[in-house]
């Protein structure tokens, strides 16, 4: 595994932080498990439950939503649990809609709501379980890093490839390097995932690679929504989420942030 003795380096994000329990995202990952774990014993299938919690968001929870009795409860206790164990990495996430200003409230990314943050921490779990073994067995496989992970101290030295660009390795630190080497070592083609339109891409790589996984680093909704859009595509995704969110979409200025290099590589193997 990769640059072990680096610690992770706890900072705030605009809305989530998974570092809320310490200075390592560890403490969420084993909690993220266990929850799953539990629901699973209640609504039996990843699948199974991952429509269910899809099709509840999708209908505003129990509001029109045809279920059956022992669904509308599991669905109860599944919202009263994740916000009992969640909350305290989604701090933020009233004090930042509450100052958002009117123009961009438009956004649905940044108008998540904190059970909606619940909702996704849970979808990319299930989504993960679902899809690791079919992305393992893809024949073409690639990865599109958040841009917000590169090391601002020097000047970005990526360069243009097929479908973004490309990290080149210029400083030790950088979460984009550290991920793409760990990728590449795994047969998986590391992008930067910067302003491309995803769904074009997206279809395009389908048509090419008829056997073919992505793998997303990205702050939490966005990679619950491309996880989405992989599969309405027919593409197998797995995914991990930032520690935080620090880009300058959701702060006036971009600041560099990292993810779980040691969950990244559990997903690999």
């Amino acid at each position: 595994m990769p640059n072990q003795e680096r610690p992770y380096t706890s900072v705030p994000g605009k809305t989530y932080s998974l570092f809320a329990e310490g200075d390592d995202p560890e403490r969420y990952y084993a909690t993220i498990k266990r929850l799953a774990d539990i629901f699973l014993q209640r609504c039996p299938g990843e699948k199974r439950l991952l429509d269910l919690i899809q099709e509840a968001e999708k209908k505003n929870w129990l509001r029109g939503l045809k279920t059956t009795k022992a669904e509308r409860q599991t669905l109860r206790f599944i919202q009263r649990t994740l916000r009992e164990s969640l909350s305290t990495y989604t701090r933020k996430v009233g004090e930042h809609l509450q100052s958002l200003p009117l123009a961009k409230r438009a956004d649905s990314t940044l108008t998540t709501t904190e059970e909606q943050y619940h909702l996704y921490m849970l979808e990319i779990e299930l989504v993960n379980r679902i899809y690791k073994e079919e992305f393992q067995r893809a024949a073409y496989k690639f990865a599109l890093i958040a841009h917000c992970l590169r090391d601002y101290r020097p000047e970005c030295r990526s360069e243009k490839g097929d479908i973004e660009a490309v990290c080149q390795g210029c400083t030790e630190d950088c979460f984009i390097r550290l991920g793409s080497v760990l990728l590449q070592k795994y047969g998986i083609d590391p992008y930067i995932s910067i302003e491309i339109e995803q769904e074009g891409l997206f279809k395009k790589l389908k048509r090419e690679h008829p056997s073919i996984g992505a793998l997303g680093i990205a702050c939490i909704p966005e990679l619950a929504r491309g996880m989405r859009l992989c599969i309405r595509t027919g593409i197998a995704p797995v995914g991990i989420p930032l520690n935080t969110n620090r880009c300058a979409r959701w702060m006036s200025q971009a600041h560099e942030t990292s993810f779980n290099l040691e969950e990244l590589e559990k997903l690999l193997i």
